[in-house]
């Protein structure tokens, strides 16, 4: 992968590598009632039909958005790897599916009733351009709903795996480390508001579940280490990294194999006036 790159390039090159990296690390994760972080995302513009996948990723939220009959949807990703297994699902052939920049949307005035996106709002530079052109895309009325990371459930796993992970950046060299990606603003209510009330959403709604990835440690493990900052890391530090997360969680294993691990994510939704 392209070290040292600007933060667009960068997600370029990463997505090029692992296309269906996001919905691999968490499309088994579970909330309490047992939907996906995806499921809760879809479930957020039940009844919507125009909508728009904004970082559609393979299609995965696409695809469950597409079990409504009737609804008419499109994607926009700036990978196209991502976009070409997005293609390659059966439930949402007949979205649109463009290549391009949320500060840029290929698409219409008003075109949509609903806008989604599931951990990729809060990756997006400009974030001032991106709320405008989400604005500009929405009809009068429309509703933005997205999906946001927060930080770890409590003190298992994903706990642990982010202190080592730090350490490991830490220890690579500058080229090594992931650009700086999205604005900070995008992960909490107050910040969000700020972003989209000057251009014409109302309040934010957030609330907050706990998914569950817990498993035997191989898959934790997997899910994991989809986290970008591994990707400029080289081999043997990946490795490290591994052997060091395996050690560390061996106090939490249970007999047959499994670690507990869960992260928070934030469903953030507004409407435009």
């Amino acid at each position: 992968m392209t070290k040292s790159a600007a933060p667009e390039d960068f997600l370029r090159a990463f997505h090029a590598e692992r296309p269906a990296v996001t919905a691999e690390a968490l499309g088994s994760g579970r909330a309490p009632d047992g939907r996906s972080s995806y499921q809760l995302l879809c479930d957020e513009v039940a009844g919507y039909r125009r909508v728009l996948d904004l970082g559609c990723g393979d299609g995965l939220l696409l695809e469950l958005l597409a079990r409504d009959e009737g609804r008419l949807l499109a994607g926009v990703d700036l990978s196209p790897e991502s976009l070409a297994a997005a293609r390659r699902r059966p439930a949402p052939a007949g979205a649109r599916l463009a290549v391009g920049r949320a500060q840029e949307l290929p698409f219409a005035d008003g075109g949509f009733d609903a806008c989604v996106s599931h951990l990729a709002l809060m990756l997006m530079n400009e974030i001032g351009q991106v709320a405008a052109e989400i604005a500009r895309v929405l009809a009068p009325g429309g509703l933005l709903a997205c999906a946001v990371g927060g930080g770890p459930v409590g003190g298992e796993a994903f706990e642990r795996f982010g202190r080592l992970l730090r350490r490991a950046v830490d220890e690579a060299p500058a080229p090594s480390r992931v650009p700086s990606l999205g604005d900070r603003r995008t992960r909490s209510r107050a910040g969000l508001d700020e972003v989209l009330r000057p251009v014409g959403f109302g309040p934010v709604r957030w609330r907050s579940v706990p998914i569950d990835l817990g498993g035997p440690v191989a898959r934790v493990w997997d899910s994991l280490s989809g986290f970008y900052e591994l990707g400029p890391l080289d081999a043997a530090a990946v490795a490290r990294l591994r052997e060091d997360f395996f050690a560390d969680v061996a106090d939490l294993t249970s007999p047959e194999g499994s670690v507990p691990c869960g992260f928070t994510v934030h469903l953030a939704s507004a409407r435009l006036r």
